[in-house]
């Protein structure tokens, strides 16, 4: 396949493209930083500075959306929200504009959201069908969703892609966990009690595979393990593996005085199941924790 992708350069987008490439497609990378393209990703992708450049003639046969600034990290001020609104609809709305206005359209478009499309929903089992929660990660999602939605008009196939908490090197959300628990530092987060669906980078990719080829599949997928843990659990986990002691936990109120609204990545609870993946077949390479944990920091 001819492929267009965005974040090819972030996190997820570092490993899905060398496994697209692997698998014999060839790559064009959107990037506010075009110049970086080749030294990350080599020089058999190709570079694109502006989707707006595209012309009627260019033409797609996938589009896969990673792009959107890190939801981690800075407090949800009013202007960060914003931010995190505007990188994740505006691409959005860019691609099916261009979708819109190419001869040859694209035969499916895999877009990212979040399973925090939930919402806190404590114990709940939550799969595609479930409804969520009304807060600002749920906001954002339903609004990315939405506009992905759009390019069903033409005719595309669409795939929202509900991440989890990915589990990879070099990234994500695991890596600035990983000294203060070598340190002995670590441990759970508030109650411990709330759920943490995560998924190994390598099942995210090979999903992302998994759907671009097969065509009867659309709509939401959550990208999740079968089995989601605790917090309690993932801090003991992570501790077992790192030879550490987790005796050292972090209040709520820490959390929501240092964090603000930012808290609830940490202390909110989202009990996910990937239903629609399980439904068709595919067999996940990591379901335990234990094991995605020791191969990303052991092996």
């Amino acid at each position: 396949m001819k492929i267009l992708i965005t974040g090819g350069t972030g996190f997820i987008g570092q490993t899905i493209c060398p496994a697209l490439l692997a698998a014999g497609h060839s790559l064009t990378i959107y990037s506010r930083h075009p110049d970086k393209v080749n030294a990350v990703l080599g020089d058999q992708v190709t570079p694109l500075n502006s989707l707006k450049t595209l012309s009627e003639t260019d033409s797609f046969e996938a589009i896969i959306n990673l792009a959107g600034a890190p939801i981690f990290g800075k407090r949800w001020t009013d202007e960060r929200k914003l931010v995190l609104l505007h990188s994740r609809i505006d691409i959005t709305q860019d691609l099916v504009k261009f979708i819109a206005r190419t001869q040859t359209k694209p035969e499916v478009f895999l877009s990212g959201s979040a399973i925090g499309f939930y919402g806190n929903q404590s114990d709940t089992i939550l799969d595609e069908t479930s409804l969520g929660q009304d807060n600002f990660g749920h906001q954002l999602c339903v609004e990315w969703e939405n506009e992905a939605k759009k390019a069903k008009e033409h005719g595309v196939r669409v795939c929202q892609l509900r991440t989890g908490l990915v589990i990879g090197k070099n990234g994500g959300f695991l890596q600035p966990m990983i000294l203060p628990f070598k340190l002995g530092l670590g441990g759970r987060l508030g109650s411990g009690k709330q759920w943490m669906s995560w998924i190994h980078i390598d099942d995210h990719v090979a999903i992302c595979l998994a759907l671009l080829n097969s065509t009867e599949l659309d709509g939401p997928f959550n990208l999740t393990a079968p089995n989601p843990v605790t917090n309690q659990v993932f801090a003991q986990t992570l501790a077992k593996t790192l030879h550490r002691p987790a005796f050292l936990p972090a209040p709520a109120w820490v959390l929501k005085l240092l964090l603000g609204e930012m808290s609830e990545l940490l202390l909110g609870s989202q009990r996910v199941i990937p239903k629609r993946m399980l439904n068709t077949g595919y067999q996940f390479k990591f379901t335990e924790l234990g094991a995605a944990l020791h191969q990303v920091l052991c092996d």
